[in-house]
């Protein structure tokens, strides 16, 4: 730290308060108390408050030490009367009645000590505190500063700030990413752990996202920049979490509303133990070691830390609330694709079923079909559609999708149905080719089938399959050693191609075939049973019951100010260990905070007890108390490992 920080920063008042404490015990141990002059008024002494030195004896070491005790107690005053103002009976008002107690009996080593320790403690947990933020100061830290843009021809450095949406950012070996957007030229691997936790860099080449505040660890990349500024993922996730980090939980309201409640009884107990005993200096004892310190800080600062350690992982947790539920999920719910699975399917299988088609005819209506709908698997089967010269030249007339059961779709005066057996039912066309067996035997190898039929005749049977995540099973078992007693699939997708992934993944409930609404009554069914429940989606058609669930989770949110801003917690990236890390780490966080407060509550009582059976003197009662706060601190800062 520099002379500078040490005159003006937060050290200043008790390094010169300890000065002159140390200034008095000098003075007195060089001149014995026998040569100084008195510097006491015989009023001092006729009213008979000078309780620690004879008459005459009022030296200037003891002035020395009162004026330890008023640069160190100043500010604490100050704050004291801020609070009143505020109507709010806090801490620094007990410490300040007992520095000015202690001085109007003459015991000025005592207002001395308890000042400084004080001030030294605030110092401290200020420090503290500061580093708990340590992971929210990382992120502030990885934003850049400059860009490298494309203007009028040329290569331009310029402050981050001031790129322009829409314009060509070049990012070279080495340099860190100033803007969101996609790549339009070149290749390279972008360290992204500022965003996702993920140490590996990844390959981005042309149509990727890459996101500001990531490093370019080899290659050359031109960037679009559609994000920029306080647009960009960085800046989202920094004021999420500095919002989060100052957002309280339960526990931290209640124990705000004890303090306010706490403190003025310590002064009453004070005040009744002073007259009941004739003893004003147990008195001031008591408002000294009876101080709520340990206990107020021992929330916010656990919050912070565990808050603060997500964050770095790629885990964005809404806010203190969100972190103390999340440590009781006993129920996750999770959809299986793009969650359980990549969320990518492929056409796998065309069955032909009429004798008077062929295989690309079978695809070409399919794809005619899906041309006009946004179901995700629709995509897959016009790709495959177009890579073998087959795909729609435009659109269907009318789409009318059938929620649960498929589409309709009017193409060239034809009507063509793509979906399930009950589509069929309900539009009157008679399966006389087997195509329901076909559809089970495609969904028991975990695919999902779509029967093909145009006008009243089935033309055959096409499947789609998303591959499972390599971790999937992986995060099953860990949710389940995190203390989660169940982990439930939520699908649309129909009960074969869902039992296949259960059996998969080791799930222990499955429940398949489900409309958004029906998703929304699963959850709340598992909350009725006594669940705390965490529901994992894309926040699109999972939105009914990421609202009813507990904790609502989002996958791979980089990129999305949706998610960020709305999922109690946002996972950055697309790791699925991420989801049981973040409810281990709630666990840890929530048993942290219950460390501190039975640490502080425990200290609080051991005092009590010292003053009353005595031994226990204002300045060893401070320090204790500061020691408990400091302590307290340092156990929530074990988080940050």
């Amino acid at each position: 730290m520099s002379r500078r920080q040490w005159v003006t920063g937060k050290w200043a008042v008790p390094a010169l308060s300890g000065i002159l404490i140390v200034a008095s015990f000098l003075l007195e141990r060089a001149i014995g108390g026998t040569a100084n002059p008195t510097l006491a008024p015989q009023w001092w002494f006729d009213a008979g408050v000078h309780a620690t030195h004879t008459a005459g004896s009022f030296l200037l070491s003891d002035l020395l030490m009162l004026a330890a005790a008023v640069v160190a107690g100043h500010g604490i005053l100050a704050k004291a009367l801020r609070a009143l103002g505020a109507r709010v009976v806090g801490i620094d008002l007990l410490v300040s009645i007992a520095a000015i107690g202690a001085v109007l009996i003459g015991n000025f080593w005592e207002a001395a000590a308890v000042t400084f320790l004080f001030s030294v403690g605030h110092a401290l947990e200020a420090a503290t505190l500061n580093k708990t933020r340590s992971a929210l100061a990382e992120l502030v830290a990885v934003a850049p500063d400059t860009a490298i843009v494309m203007r009028d021809g040329e290569q331009q450095e310029i402050p981050a700030g001031q790129v322009r949406m829409g314009e060509i950012v070049l990012v070279k070996n080495g340099a860190k990413v100033p803007v969101d957007g996609p790549v339009v030229s070149g290749t390279g691997a972008i360290d992204e752990a500022s965003i996702t936790g993920e140490s590996i860099p990844v390959e981005k080449s042309k149509s990727d996202q890459v996101f500001a505040g990531t490093v370019s660890r080899g290659g050359f990349l031109q960037v679009l920049a559609t994000g920029i500024g306080a647009d960009t993922t960085l800046a989202r996730i920094i004021h999420r979490v500095e919002e989060a980090q100052d957002a309280k939980a339960a526990t931290q309201s209640f124990i705000d509303r004890f303090s306010r409640w706490y403190t003025p009884a310590v002064m009453i107990l004070a005040l009744v133990a002073g007259l009941v005993t004739g003893d004003v200096v147990l008195a001031l004892t008591l408002l000294v070691i009876a101080c709520p310190g340990a206990l107020v800080i021992s929330i916010p600062v656990a919050i912070v830390a565990g808050i603060g350690r997500a964050a770095r992982n790629g885990i964005l947790i809404k806010g203190g609330e969100f972190l103390e539920t999340s440590a009781k999920i006993s129920a996750v719910a999770v959809d299986k694709t793009g969650t359980l699975t990549e969320g990518r399917p492929q056409l796998t299988d065309v069955v032909v079923l009429d004798a008077t088609m062929d295989r690309a005819d079978v695809l070409r209506w399919a794809a005619a079909a899906e041309a006009g709908s946004e179901h995700p698997l629709a995509r897959p089967i016009l790709e495959t559609a177009r890579e073998e010269g087959v795909g729609p030249d435009g659109v269907p007339g009318d789409v009318t999708p059938v929620p649960g059961k498929g589409i309709v779709s009017d193409i060239e005066g034809r009507r063509v149905l793509i979906g399930n057996g009950p589509l069929l039912e309900q539009y009157g066309v008679l399966d006389d080719v087997g195509a329901a067996d076909t559809a089970r035997a495609l969904a028991a190898a975990g695919r999902t089938p779509m029967i093909v039929a145009v006008d009243q005749q089935v033309i055959g049977v096409i499947a789609v399959a998303d591959r499972m995540r390599e971790d999937a099973s992986e995060m099953v078992a860990r949710l389940h050693a995190a203390g989660v007693r169940k982990v439930v699939m939520l699908t649309g997708d129909t009960r074969l191609v869902a039992e296949a992934v259960g059996k998969a993944t080791g799930i222990d409930e499955i429940h398949a075939s489900l409309l958004p609404e029906d998703k929304l009554d699963a959850v709340a069914k598992l909350q009725r049973e006594g669940h705390v429940v965490a529901m994992v989606g894309d926040g699109v058609n999972d939105a009914p019951a990421l609202a009813t669930a507990n904790i609502g989770v989002a996958m791979g949110a980089a990129g999305s100010a949706v998610a960020v801003e709305t999922a109690d917690i946002a996972l950055m990236g697309d790791n699925l260990l991420k989801l049981p890390q973040a409810i281990g780490l709630a666990k840890r966080t929530v048993s942290v905070m219950r460390q501190n407060i039975l640490l502080a509550l425990a200290t609080v009582v051991v005092l009590l007890a010292g003053v009353f059976a005595g031994g226990v003197t204002m300045s060893l009662g401070m320090l204790v108390h500061e020691a408990s706060v400091l302590v307290v601190i340092l156990n929530a800062m074990r988080l940050l490992r």
